[in-house]
């Protein structure tokens, strides 16, 4: 267990707080440079990671395709082509490409905010990046205009063979990903009350359509904003009050077929650049029409994406649990499978290279959400203590949200001396209580570096089960979380 006593009183103040009275904290710090333990609380007991444990598949997955992998996702001319015209197909071939552009600044770096979109419907104040979601299927319309083809007497075939979608990752990754496979959904106040609130959406492609009755009330006045969808999610609805006063809020709706949705923006997108396709735009994806392979056909169009670090800063800065799960699914694609599944045995294999543990790792998922997830704070500590054996040990540490800077550690301990000096994943696992009436919090844990000066970045973890919250809302969950990151500032001042 280790000796409790030698943490600074206020962490131990913390602890015994009565929302802790039926939990259990786990908790280790070892020097960089030899491993030696510095302060132990259970360190070889399981606890549940919550989002700590995209630390073992992020990192993985940036091991397995590597820091400078990028994704290079083709259109191919599918047919005959007699001068300006294709007679035949434009078939996209989907890679796996978390963002497709929809993320890329012009400088290359992947935009995110400390509150992520994918967030929209479960924390307040989520917000979007400015870019186009629908920038790389533009860039590809454009590429396939420039090769020549002004006409499309054919379809357009997204190929999303790359993989299978698999239900026990959760969200489901798609080879195709646009904005997330999310719509987004922002309502402001109207100019007084009683007027109908503004809504704007995006990205805006049929036969997806938005309505809102959401009425203007009082400044001061409730802001609550109902989503429903219908028609396989093409049609939502927006229903509540928004008030005078407030922001505009952001929700999110589920884009039910990413391959169908992709096909039908890429065909509109396609006639903005001035190419014109006789298909129907809208309906399913004509898989059917997909050729076996695509050797002799022409490449018409590319899209290449950042390099895979970016992905990973996304991933690890906003807790981006697509992005993770998709890391298992392009491992298996390594491995030569399309089945997710695949992936899991690469990441073992990459654990065992790391030096980590894996008997102190269960993992059904890539982002920390499946009820079965566990690992050790001594596992979590190896994964931390490899990275600082390879060159991209800056690289992967300034991935992780710092503390009062960005990420989800952006407004935690903004004016305290740690400060911009710990780099950390953090986790949560949270569900109801129906017979207390309150949310039940599995676990929230914190993991990640401590910046000790003179270049020595102590690995640690932090985190506990079982607490208890007062609440029906968020509110009790985020104030364990800013427990848990108080702990770790602590950890960093004091060490």
């Amino acid at each position: 267990m280790g000796d409790p006593g030698r943490l600074d009183p206020r962490i131990t103040a913390i602890m015994a707080k009565p929302e802790y009275r039926n939990a259990q904290w786990g908790l280790l710090q070892t020097e960089p440079a030899d491993g030696r333990v510095l302060h132990s609380m259970y360190p070889g007991q399981f606890f549940i990671p919550g989002s700590v444990a995209k630390l073992f598949s992020v990192s993985a997955t940036w091991r397995t395709l590597g820091t400078d992998h990028r994704f290079v996702t083709p259109v191919y001319a599918v047919g005959r082509r007699s001068g300006s015209t294709l007679t035949g197909d434009l078939d996209l071939v989907a890679q796996g490409d978390l963002t497709l552009g929809g993320r890329t600044r012009p400088d290359g770096t992947v935009a995110y905010t400390d509150l992520d979109h994918t967030y929209a419907n479960d924390f307040p104040g989520a917000t979007l990046t400015p870019e186009n979601p629908l920038a790389g299927i533009d860039q590809l319309a454009r590429q396939v205009r420039a090769s020549g083809i002004t006409r499309v007497e054919g379809d357009v075939v997204v190929d999303t063979r790359l993989f299978a979608p698999d239900p026990e990752l959760d969200p489901v990754p798609t080879p195709l990903i646009v904005n997330d496979n999310l719509i987004d959904l922002l309502t402001g106040p109207g100019d007084r009350p009683g007027a109908d609130a503004t809504v704007t959406w995006r990205p805006q492609v049929a036969p997806y359509r938005v309505t809102s009755t959401v009425k203007t009330v009082e400044a001061g006045g409730p802001t609550d904003i109902t989503v429903t969808t219908t028609a396989g999610g093409t049609r939502i609805r927006l229903s509540g009050t928004v008030a005078a006063d407030a922001r505009p809020l952001l929700r999110t709706a589920p884009i039910t077929d990413p391959a169908a949705f992709g096909r039908t923006a890429l065909i509109e997108a396609l006639a903005r650049a001035g190419v014109r396709v006789t298909a129907a735009p809208t309906g399913p994806d004509p898989v059917a029409r997909l050729p076996r392979d695509y050797a002799g056909r022409p490449r018409v169009a590319a899209y290449t994406s950042p390099p895979y670090e970016q992905y990973a800063k996304l991933i690890l800065k906003v807790s981006h649990n697509l992005g993770a799960n998709l890391g298992i699914c392009l491992m298996a694609v390594t491995a030569r499978s399309d089945r997710c599944a695949a992936g899991f045995p690469v990441l073992a294999r990459f654990l065992d290279t790391a030096r980590v543990d894996r008997t102190q790792v269960q993992l059904m998922d890539g982002r920390g959400g499946n009820p079965a997830d566990r690992a050790t704070p001594q596992a979590v500590v190896q994964m931390l203590a490899y990275w600082q054996r390879t060159p991209d040990a800056r690289r992967f540490r300034e991935a992780l949200p710092i503390l009062g800077v960005d990420g989800l550690l952006a407004l935690n301990c903004r004016d305290c001396p740690a400060r911009g000096k710990v780099f950390a994943k953090t986790g949560a696992a949270v569900g109801g209580d129906a017979v207390n009436d309150r949310l039940a919090v599995g676990a929230i844990t914190i993991a990640g570096y401590l910046d000790q000066g003179a270049g020595r970045f102590d690995p640690f973890y932090a985190g506990v089960n079982g607490a208890s919250t007062a609440t029906t809302d968020v509110s009790g969950v985020i104030s364990i979380a800013d427990d848990v990151a108080l702990i770790a500032a602590h950890l960093q001042e004091t060490s």
